[in-house]
């Protein structure tokens, strides 16, 4: 980054090596990227877009060899930062066309970077299926075998000992190798034990089954090293206590789990029922937090360096395993017209284990309930038939029957019978679980996503529902855009560093920015940190418009534009989209066609990505 000074002489928190791995003609590399490129875009999903804009030619196909499948940790990966046990998965969506970057906790990410790598970049495709072994200095590409079409579950417990030794798995299941575009990819996925990860959304499951790769497993055993110790241990320590500090980061999301926000949600008349037709059931609690802790959980776990603990280990009737979140519950539970936690709970562990997301094929099949609803599908799939939301998930894996057409995501589903006003989706990626006629801000934090419909480029939900870091008004539209484009940088940052998003509940950019300087000897500043988040928003914007996406693409389901919801704490709004677009393009220096000016990318060092 322009003006940052070294604080010292040498190279801290990078390991400074890029792994590239063609697995059509078996080579592999070792590349050195250049400071400039580490400073200005930090790692994680920085350095996954900037790698994609240079080397991904515009309209590439995103399930050929072309495309790229890239992992990639953050300068405070594997160091003592907190939450700091995350990687960043990029690539060009199949299912939406767009840039993708999943973030995804678990161990994965510190094991790989413990292999002496900041990035995996794996290109090509493998005649036979495949898995790449990185065993610290040691790199194979190895016949998958048998696991081939094997669940994640299976196909982890066998890699995770491999040769003997103690490994961390990376791994797609069925859904993945029959390329579903709504498949993820799924880290250290045991079914018991520590957290896993999950990198779900936009189908990357299928970019890397469309490679014949069954799984990228790692051990590593090189040391990080950090600038300043000391001063590390003193802000690690001002960062927990600001974490404890905070009533959701304390004691909400250990207590309760994600699963904590259904009760909330659906008190604000924005929990998403019925594919979006309401947005506020009075059986939500059946499958709230409250009611998961005191019926089938078994423990809490926690990714890598995490002091807060949200994950969950549940237990059904002979069923075990992760989860659900919140996103999957509302996905797998109210969108589909469920209220029964057990049946949500199992449901989700066959996405675990098959490799499908939970938001995409609950709104999926929340979808293909509404057309059988209204006549438009012929199958009869009623809205609350529990069974029939696990059976289309084993035929949307199988891509068998009805599977087939789901498996492409509810957008093409909708499109096929050309009401694509019933799919609520983004760009196509389905949305996750507020509806947005109860909060503006979200509402266009969902339009103006790069990677379609999601939540976690700018959580509006912090400030317009849960007070943090203050609560303004959610029905309001003016305003909103600038809080917005700063939460959008912030996470865009978070992302690259590799960190959680629950951070940012109680911590800002200056622990940030003060937990990087203390590990990189870079003298980086909060206002630093956030340069480098609007960098990297405005590439991901560039590489879109290079595909082809213009402010038409920037929308929200027609439901949410033009239908009021008639009952619950949000009901007669809809959303004010076009006055909050205009004054979003206007903060970020974009045109009224959303595109990046000439003059604003030279300011942010992307000259060179001019569109």
């Amino acid at each position: 980054m322009p003006g940052l000074q070294q604080v010292g002489g040498n190279t801290y928190g990078w390991m400074d090596s890029v792994l590239r791995v063609d697995l059509s003609s078996g080579r592999v590399e070792e590349e050195n990227l250049g400071e400039d490129l580490y400073h200005d875009f930090l790692g994680g999903r920085g350095l996954g877009v900037r790698i994609l804009f240079e080397e991904l030619k515009t309209d590439t196909d995103p399930l050929s060899p072309e495309n790229k499948l890239i992992f990639s940790v953050g300068p405070l990966t594997a160091t003592r930062a907190p939450t700091s046990g995350r990687v960043s998965i990029s690539t060009k969506s199949p299912l939406t066309g767009t840039i993708l970057d999943c973030n995804a906790g678990g161990h994965w990410g510190p094991e790989f970077k413990r292999t002496g790598h900041d990035a995996l970049i794996i290109e090509g495709r493998a005649e036979k299926p495949s898995i790449i072994v990185i065993d610290n200095d040691s790199v194979e590409i190895r016949e998958a075998g048998s696991l081939w079409r094997r669940g994640v579950h299976e196909t982890t417990s066998a890699l995770s000992s491999l040769d003997g030794k103690q490994f961390k798995v990376a791994c797609i299941g069925p859904a993945g190798e029959r390329k579903v575009l709504i498949s993820s990819i799924m880290l250290d996925k045991t079914g018991d034990g520590r957290r896993g990860g999950v990198a779900a959304r936009g189908g990357p499951g299928a970019v890397m089954g469309s490679k014949n790769l069954k799984a990228v497993v790692v051990r590593g055993r090189r040391e990080v090293s950090v600038h300043d110790a000391n001063a590390l241990s003193f802000f690690v320590a001002e960062t927990n206590k600001k974490l404890k500090e905070s009533p959701i980061t304390s004691r909400a999301l250990p207590r309760f789990g994600t699963d904590v926000l259904m009760n909330v949600i659906n008190a604000h008349g924005m929990l998403p029922v019925r594919n979006f037709q309401e947005g506020y059931s009075p059986l939500a609690y059946k499958v709230s937090g409250e009611e998961l802790t005191h019926t089938i959980l078994r423990k809490r776990s926690a990714c890598y360096g995490c002091p807060i603990g949200c994950g969950r280990k549940t237990k059904t009737d002979g069923l075990s395993g992760d989860g659900p979140e919140y996103e999957s519950t509302f996905a797998l539970g109210p969108e589909c017209g469920v209220f029964d936690i057990r049946a949500v709970a199992e449901a989700n562990y066959l996405c675990n284990d098959l490799g499908i997301d939970t938001i995409s094929a609950g709104v999926t099949i929340g979808c293909a309930m509404e057309l059988s609803e209204r006549g438009i599908l012929e199958e009869p799939i009623k809205f609350g038939d529990a069974n029939a939301v696990k059976d289309l998930i084993v035929k949307i894996a199988r891509r068998e029957g009805l599977g087939e057409l789901l498996a492409q995501g509810s957008k093409r589903l909708a499109d096929s019978y050309g009401v694509p006003e019933y799919s609520m989706s983004v760009k196509g990626l389905e949305l996750p679980a507020y509806d947005p006629r109860g909060a503006q801000g979200m509402a266009l934090a969902y339009a103006t996503s790069n990677r379609g419909g999601c939540h976690l480029r700018g959580y509006m939900i912090g400030w317009e529902v849960l007070g943090v870091p203050k609560l303004i008004d959610r029905f309001t539209w003016s305003g909103k855009a600038d809080i917005l484009a700063r939460e959008q940088d912030l996470y865009a940052a978070m992302d690259s560093l590799v960190v959680c998003k629950f951070v940012g509940y109680n911590v800002n950019q200056e622990y940030l920015a003060r937990l990087l300087r203390a590990v990189t000897g870079l003298d980086y500043t909060p206002e630093d940190v956030m340069l480098v988040g609007e960098r990297i928003y405005n590439l991901e914007r560039c590489f879109n418009v290079r595909e082809g996406f213009t402010r038409r693409d920037d929308t929200l389901p027609r439901r949410f534009l033009e239908e009021p919801l008639e009952e619950g704490e949000s009901s007669g709004v809809t959303v004010r989209l076009d006055e909050m677009l205009d004054e979003y393009y206007r903060v970020r220096h974009w045109t009224r066609e959303g595109v990046p000016t000439s003059e604003r990318l030279e300011e942010l060092g992307l000259g060179f990505a001019k569109v």
